[in-house]
């Protein structure tokens, strides 16, 4: 079985570097066991395990069980090849406006559903596990509304709708560290104690905290250097701005409606998340940020019926 030698730059060289599958295990097998191949069922993890070439899987000696590169991932039980797979993980983690179902489907040759639902795993892998620290130093946060007014909604439709205020709009919250990285979820309103709390959780108390006009934050001056600029009147003051938030809007707004077009309410924390994986990783290249990606799939598993509430079929 072959690794890696020398990771690809560009999607071309992706494209031919991965047209091998015998390639696609490898590197996968590398980043999720680099210390070599340990068996990824709960409860086991012996790295008592033999190699079966005929079949191009793994045979634990401990539990008697046999395993693919794919187990444990976003991609198991995926009948598609890690050929595929690994294109469609460089075509999103690249696209820096993302890649809709129907751009995906067309460049792998498969279904607009099936591109679909592999987007979603793939988004599932970008999402940020866990934050080591609070942000800290200057740091700017802001809320966005994303999505359509209720008012113009088919009743059916706005009723199964969540996290919603009442503009009829999802909000989404987002903190940044300035020259670093964005955190960004939905929240279900713009008011205390939702965004208050949000702020403690992630920015460490003492840092500068940088806002819009919004009445909300102002209980927070006892915690932060707090400054806000009022958008009616000027938008820079000083070291006082909101506009690296306001970049990430920009991005993340321009892929959900130049891109995406129509993102449901319950999936939109997945776009979010994509969005600012990418951005989080802006300083590195193509090949890197694929590379964290695919390293990110490891013990995850997204199945139709969780995602969609369906049965596959």
């Amino acid at each position: 079985m072959e690794t890696q030698k020398a990771l690809p730059t560009t999607l071309m060289e992706a494209v031919k570097y991965f047209s091998d599958l015998s390639v696609c295990r490898g590197f996968l097998a590398h980043l999720r066991w680099p210390d070599g191949v340990s068996c990824p069922r709960p409860g086991c993890g012996s790295e008592n395990v033999g190699f079966i070439e005929t079949r191009k899987i793994w045979r634990c000696k401990a539990c008697k069980r046999q395993f693919s590169v794919k187990v444990g991932t976003i991609f198991e039980d995926s009948p598609l090849g890690l050929d595929k797979w690994l294109v469609a993980v460089w075509l999103l983690s690249s696209a820096k406006n993302g890649n809709s179902s129907y751009e995906l489907s067309r460049a792998l040759g498969v279904t607009q559903k099936t591109a679909w639902f592999m987007l979603h795993r793939i988004r599932l892998a970008m999402k940020t596990k866990s934050f080591r620290s609070r942000l800290s130093g200057e740091v700017e946060a802001d809320e966005t509304y994303i999505g359509g007014r209720h008012e113009y909604m088919h009743n059916k439709r706005r009723k199964a709708l969540s996290t919603r205020d009442d503009r009829g709009k999802s909000v989404v919250m987002a903190m940044i560290e300035r020259k670093g990285d964005v955190r960004a979820f939905i929240v279900p309103h713009a008011l205390d104690p939702v965004i208050r709390d949000r702020v403690r959780e992630h920015v460490q108390e003492g840092s500068r905290l940088y806002t819009d006009a919004n009445r909300t934050y102002r209980p927070l001056d006892v915690e932060y250097f707090h400054d806000f600029v009022d958008h009616t009147t000027a938008y820079v003051k000083g070291r006082v701005h909101t506009n690296s938030i306001e970049n990430f809007w920009s991005l993340l707004k321009r892929s959900l409606k130049g891109t995406y077009i129509k993102v449901e309410a319950p999936h939109l924390s997945r776009y979010v998340d994509e969005q600012a994986f990418r951005f989080n990783t802006r300083m590195i290249g193509d090949g890197e940020r694929f590379s964290l990606a695919v390293a990110a799939t490891d013990g995850l598993r997204l199945t139709y019926k969780d995602l969609t509430g369906k049965v596959e079929g």
